[in-house]
């Protein structure tokens, strides 16, 4: 008796892995659960994701700055700036030293290994230093050590500007509304740029130093000791214990003035009878100018003063909202610490930049979804693009949770992973939802329960499915473990594109087979089926035929097989071409065009 290829298989020996799952969770109760639990988990990282342009790259950079006033540049070379190196290669876990000798000062940046703990290797550096510090020569002053990372990169600028104010008067209102922003959360370093500093200025007369028995050399402890506070103990009264203080601060130019410098002759000898002081502001370093467009330049105001508040995030924080909440609380300060005739320009908004691209790539990632369903539609039918519509977002909100998980934050590289992931996601359950329709198809399965049908499907395509899944898993695996910067750059897309394909595989046998059941059940016919072939046993939809026309010609005949081959590589050839030309541009990044300029400007040397 001749056994027909469509018969039931045994339940336990052909369904294999993905036959059980599938039987296991057809018609259970929890996988409506799984795919609501999978949507809201994939919802919630998906708030919850820290959203910025560029990945988060460990390089734990720290600056080294050695002052030596007086010693040449050549004189700092051999005497900070070798030794120095020499020691600091010596900590393990370095990957590059730079070095810059200057007059008076020299400067060693360590960079560590990418992935290297930035505490851990500020510990190291440290000790090497400490244990050391014998070594340094006499009029080298001990060095000061500044961590560096990624985050020290402003992802917000403010501008102040407006109102007839000058330098100073803007660097006065910044730093107040710099203290405020202080209290945001979630806000790492902010720096004043531009502006003068309040300054007391004191120009002393050698003749009237002279004549009254003083030096230069007097001047800055007495001074120093007049701008101080001291605790002189206390005194008990009457039960009760006064805390005597000396108060030394100088509050105004009338208590410099007033800094009793020495006793010449029976009286006291201030400062304003040996120099001239002024409150004033320090000599500048720096200049802020503030002006925008046509108008500014007709009207002068191009050369308006004006400060930066620059404003970085804290380590794995949200750019979009550190960037939010600090515009809130500036906007909140307005009429009250800042005038109304002072103008806050936003000149950096990396937090708006960031929304604006990661927005741009979820709709991007919608599209795609809903073009592979339309795909699905057209080829399939009406309901068996549904069934793959229910997979895809189950899918991409279990890999969202990864990314979750692994700390990632929401940026071009993990949402590039997510949309290159959709055209593969989805063969899983296209070839379970094409395998059940056929099933189905078939004469013998015409009166059988659906349910046993579907897992008989699913069974049959298991074992290929999951090949051709940890195939194409392993295929993207090792761009894991690149080395180097661009290591921890592009590891977002292998463990995306990972995440995503096994989950896609789970879904598969999962969901799709309990969505086919309750969508596919009540229907015979799901699709329009023109004609039966002569040499199969059921009919064929349009594009079955359309295939079977284009490649059996291929099959039977060489002159189209060497034809097809000739096109194919006429094509190939032509696009390699384009990149010849210059048509095409080959980089590792797409274009990033920002409103932003930057000049550079060749001064003469000593400029100031």
């Amino acid at each position: 008796m001749k056994t027909s290829s469509t018969s039931p298989p045994d339940q336990e020996g052909h369904l294999g892995i993905a036959g059980r799952v599938a039987r296991a969770f057809i018609d259970s109760k929890l996988t409506p659960l799984v795919i609501v639990t999978s949507i809201l988990l994939g919802l919630a990282s998906l708030l919850m994701l820290p959203r910025e342009e560029e990945p988060q790259i460990i390089v734990p950079m720290v600056d080294v700055m050695v002052s030596m006033p007086g010693f040449s540049a050549k004189e700092v070379e051999q005497l900070a700036t070798r030794p120095m190196e020499k020691l600091l290669w010596e900590i393990s876990g370095v990957e590059y030293i730079y070095s810059t000798s200057q007059t008076g000062q020299s400067l060693v940046i360590v960079r560590f290994e990418v992935g290297e703990d930035m505490e851990a290797s500020l510990v190291k550096l440290n000790q090497k230093l400490q244990s050391n510090f014998d070594r340094i020569p006499p009029g080298i002053r001990h060095p000061l050590i500044k961590p560096r990372s990624i985050d020290d990169v402003p992802i917000l600028a403010l501008t102040l500007h407006g109102g007839g104010h000058d330098h100073e008067a803007l660097r006065q209102l910044a730093s107040q509304i710099e203290e405020n922003i202080k209290q945001t959360p979630q806000v790492g370093e902010t720096v004043l740029i531009g502006g003068n500093r309040r300054q007391v200025r004191i120009e002393i007369d050698p003749v009237q130093l002279e004549a009254r028995g003083l030096t230069l050399a007097d001047l800055p402890s007495a001074i120093q000791g007049a701008n101080r506070q001291a605790q002189n103990g206390s005194l008990v009264e009457g039960n009760n214990s006064h805390l005597i203080e000396t108060d030394g601060f100088l509050r105004n130019i009338e208590d410099v003035e007033s800094i009793v410098l020495t006793v010449n002759d029976g009286k006291s000898v201030y400062l304003r009878d040996v120099a001239n002081t002024s409150d004033t502001s320090e000599e500048p370093n720096q200049y802020v100018f503030f002006g925008s467009g046509k108008a500014s330049r007709q009207t002068g105001s191009i050369n308006e003063p004006a400060v930066t508040i620059s404003i970085a995030k804290q380590p794995g924080s949200n750019a979009i909202q550190v960037a939010e909440e600090v515009l809130q609380r500036v906007e909140g300060l307005k009429n009250k610490l800042i005038p109304p005739e002072v103008t806050i320009s936003i000149t950096r908004h990396y937090g708006e930049t960031a929304a604006e691209k990661s927005n741009e790539l979820l709709l991007h990632m919608g599209i795609a979804v809903v073009s592979v369903s339309l795909l699905i539609l057209f080829a399939l039918g009406k309901r068996e693009s549904v069934i793959v519509a229910i997979a895809i977002p189950s899918t991409l909100a279990l890999t969202l949770l990864v990314f979750f998980l692994y700390g990632y934050t929401l940026n071009r590289i993990t949402l590039f992973a997510l949309i290159f992931s959709i055209g593969i996601l989805v063969d899983d359950a296209i070839v379970v939802v094409e395998n059940i329709v056929r099933h189905r198809q078939l004469p013998p399965n015409k009166n059988r329960p659906f349910i046993q049908v579907a897992v008989e499907a699913v069974g049959e395509v298991g074992n290929p499915t999951i090949l051709a899944t940890f195939a194409v898993i392993f295929a993207v695996l090792p761009m894991a473990f690149v080395g180097g910067l661009m290591g921890p750059y592009m590891r977002p897309i292998p463990i995306g594109a990972g995440a995503a394909m096994f989950f896609s595989l789970l879904i598969a046998f999962i969901v799709t087979p309990w969505a086919a059941v309750r969508l596919l059940g009540k229907h015979h016919e799901t699709a329009t089926l023109p004609k039966q072939k002569k040499d199969t046993n059921h009919s064929e939809d349009f594009f079955t035929q359309l295939y079977r026309n284009f490649m059996n010609p291929l099959i039977e005949k060489a002159k189209w097989r060497w034809g097809f081959l000739a096109l194919i590589t006429t094509l190939l050839l032509s696009a390699m071409g384009l990149v010849l030309i210059g048509w095409v541009q080959v980089k590792m990044l797409p274009f990033d065009n920002k409103s932003e300029l930057q000049i550079i400007l060749n001064m003469p040397e000593g400029s100031t």
